[in-house]
């Protein structure tokens, strides 16, 4: 098992960022540098704040990671230097962020107070503030807690508003950012932009369905897709809610987490229509698939998250079963998908497994840790 140390091991020589990466340590508001190709921690960055739902994108060389934690901090962290670069407190309460197509904004999403503020990439000052006002049942105005924040093409970003039921899309390419909204349906609670960036699509906590637009058809307006997936079903409690930003497209063919189901559901995506309901062992948080589209990674939310179950992309059946530890919260892919890393954070552990073998590799120790993400991020569209 390889030792995470507090010292940060600086390169003997020049390097590249292509192979490092970040593991959100949630308990101790610290990350770790990691290499994908040595299977090392290179050293350990403090200081982040909580972390307890953090996440991170990345510049476009990849040496920055910028950090999104829990408590409103917005970390820029160098992955070359072990250091903290800058860290502001832009709210109360945020739920990740984004950045632009083109590297020069990094946009925050606030449930408090509700809305998005986007700051300068390099120095990290705020640029513009879009409070999610709406209007309420009262006839007054009220603000929104905002979720699922992505970037799209044409330097926009694109966000939901829970309580609103609204979709806005940011446009930063405009001398003045501009701010369209759609309605959309009801409780949006995470969202996704599909890699070519054409289809935002966002779940809905409210209903059995999902709100897509079309990216290239703004116009046409937000419309439902999969209504009544869950129709005669009864559902089960919601422990956690699911990830729609770990969604999975493979083989013309996406795969989404059903809600209070214990199902991975699965869609066409020419015409959006619900092809399958794949039955997993408990209510799916994650549903990723691997870079070659083959294989279809799943983890859980409590009580039955020590598992990973491994769908096949061309049967849609279950091939395997992992163990990886107490509470797994968060898998990642490497660039080329040999293979993947899973955390698991009351093991206090990362392990490797070979996606060929579906065996562990390696195991390296991490203090509670939950999100991992690669600097390839920094090349792939809404992530």
């Amino acid at each position: 098992m390889a030792e995470s140390t507090g010292a940060f091991v600086a390169p003997a020589s020049l390097m590249g960022t292509g192979d490092l990466g970040l593991i959100i340590e949630r308990a101790t508001g610290s990350v770790l540098v990691i290499n994908t190709t040595q299977h090392s921690v290179l050293g350990r960055i403090e200081g982040l704040g909580d972390l307890s739902h953090a996440s991170v994108v990345y510049s476009r060389d990849g040496r920055y990671g910028y950090v999104f934690g829990r408590d409103g901090g917005l970390s820029k962290v160098d992955l070359l230097t072990g250091a903290l670069v800058n860290r502001v407190v832009q709210s109360g309460n945020s739920i990740g962020g984004a950045i632009s197509q083109d590297g020069r904004y990094v946009a925050v999403s606030n449930y408090e107070p509700g809305g998005v503020k986007v700051f300068d990439s390099e120095t990290l000052a705020l640029v513009v503030e879009v409070p999610a006002v709406y209007v309420g049942k009262d006839g007054g105005p009220e603000r929104s807690k905002t979720v699922g924040l992505v970037d799209a093409p044409g330097n926009r970003f694109i966000f939901s508003l829970f309580d609103a039921g609204q979709i806005w899309t940011l446009d930063m390419a405009e001398p003045t950012p501009q701010i369209h909204r759609l309605e959309a349906g009801e409780a949006p609670y995470d969202a996704l932009i599909t890699p070519d960036g054409r289809y935002y699509i966002a779940g809905l906590f409210g209903e059995d369905g999902l709100s897509m637009l079309d990216l290239w058809h703004p116009e046409s307006g937000v419309i439902e897709i999969l209504p009544g997936y869950g129709k005669g079903e009864q559902k089960l409690p919601v422990y956690k809610m699911p990830h729609l930003e770990g969604w999975a497209v493979a083989d013309g063919r996406s795969f989404f987490p059903a809600v209070g189901h214990h199902q991975v559901l699965v869609a066409a995506m020419d015409d959006w229509s619900l092809l399958e309901k794949i039955d997993v062992q408990g209510q799916p948080v994650f549903v990723m698939a691997s870079p070659d589209n083959r294989q279809i990674w799943v983890s859980f939310a409590h009580p039955r998250n020590d598992v990973i179950q491994v769908i096949d992309s061309e049967t849609l059946e279950v091939i395997k079963t992992l163990e990886p530890g107490k509470a797994v919260l968060h898998m990642e892919f490497t660039p080329r998908g040999e293979e993947v890393w899973v955390s698991a954070r009351d093991s206090n552990r990362v392990t490797v497994f070979s996606t060929r073998t579906l065996e562990p590799v390696n195991v390296l120790e991490a203090e509670k840790p939950s999100g991992i993400f690669f600097t390839s991020r920094a090349q792939t569209l809404g992530l």
